[in-house]
């Protein structure tokens, strides 16, 4: 009779797992939530920053604190998110506002920009300045590029690549926008591989390379004429691209970010004008086509153009416009094998 009841009990607590493990697979997976690293970080809030993250440390130049002054020059680094250092409060170069800024050959560089806000004697640059410990930059003349703001950089093949931007901020108009493509060797001379390419001319936009491939996603202009996408583009070579969306799920949008974690493609926050919000969503992608909203708990307050690193693997962002300006410090932090998919 135990033997009975004991083979009867097994089987249904046999049963009981198997149904629950059955339920389980349905289950939605539970996310990670974003952590706050600090509330105020020891710089000041601003967006539209250069970022970069080199030798161990996440660093942060100069950006935008009004358009009714000058923009900052200082230069910060911190390698663990929560304590900043101040390396320079006054660096040389001058056009900070929606820099173009990378790791490259050892070195840190910034260039392009914008100057003086809305002030006279506003300018958009074309300086290329480089550092090897954030302190002491040096000028490596001006680029043959025309110019420009808001422009993207990356490294690709072991080379620096530029792609459109602006030449003018606040005053200029449709012919402002650019949709070129440049190439450097060393960062100081460029060599043009596309006058107009397929895309349409634009600012404010993300390119970043994954899985050896370039993609360039959204952008547009902000003023005086809005207009804003969700398209998603692919190109092996920086010169011949394909288009692999025309409107990606996320809404269209300019001043996010984007970066490659957990082996998929991000995009985070930015600001649109129909409607005119900023946004507090972060995107994931594997082929650049299917696109997932990535959803947690506790996650940072809606906002555009904000500081993002892929640092000591964990996703980062930091400061931007929500408004008012913050200087707050997120991470997200995934297991190696994530994968939400399963």
């Amino acid at each position: 009779m135990g033997k009975i009841n004991k083979s009867g009990s097994l089987f249904k607590h046999t049963a009981l797992a198997a149904a629950i493990a059955a339920a389980c697979t349905a289950c939605p997976v539970i996310a990670q939530t974003w952590n706050l690293e600090t509330k105020a970080a020891q710089w000041q809030p601003r967006d539209s920053q250069g970022q970069l993250v080199f030798n161990n440390s996440m660093w942060i130049l100069g950006g935008w604190f009004t358009s009714n002054a000058a923009p900052p020059r200082d230069v910060w680094r911190s390698n663990n998110g929560k304590d900043w250092e101040l390396v320079t409060a006054d660096a040389p170069w001058k056009h900070s506002d929606f820099p173009m800024a990378v790791a490259f050959k050892k070195r840190m560089w910034m260039m392009g920009g914008w100057y003086n806000g809305r002030l006279p004697g506003h300018e958009a640059g074309n300086e290329i300045w480089s550092s090897e410990d954030g302190a002491q930059w040096k000028s490596e003349g001006k680029a043959a590029w025309s110019p420009r703001l808001a422009g993207a950089i990356v490294e690709f093949k072991n080379k620096l690549w530029i792609f459109g931007g602006s030449e003018n901020y606040y005053f200029g108009d449709e012919k402002s926008l650019k949709n070129d493509v440049w190439v450097s060797k060393d960062g100081k001379s460029w060599t043009r591989v596309l006058e107009n390419a397929p895309w349409a001319p634009r600012a404010y936009h993300q390119v970043a390379v994954f899985k050896g491939k370039l993609y360039l996603m959204a952008g547009g202009n902000y003023t005086p004429a809005y207009q804003a996408r969700n398209d998603v583009w692919v190109s092996e070579d920086g010169k011949n691209w394909k288009q692999l969306t025309e409107k990606a799920p996320w809404h269209e949008r300019l001043w996010f970010t984007s970066a490659v974690y957990r082996d998929r493609l991000w995009i985070l926050g930015g600001w649109s004008n129909s409607p005119s919000k900023n946004w507090d969503d972060a995107w994931y992608t594997e082929d650049g086509v299917k696109w997932t909203q990535y959803k947690s708990g506790q996650a940072w307050k809606e906002r555009h153009a904000q500081a993002t690193f892929v640092f000591d693997d964990k996703l980062w962002i930091g400061g931007g416009m929500t408004p008012p300006l913050v200087n707050d410090v997120w991470s997200l932090s995934l297991p190696k094998k994530w994968n939400p998919e399963k």
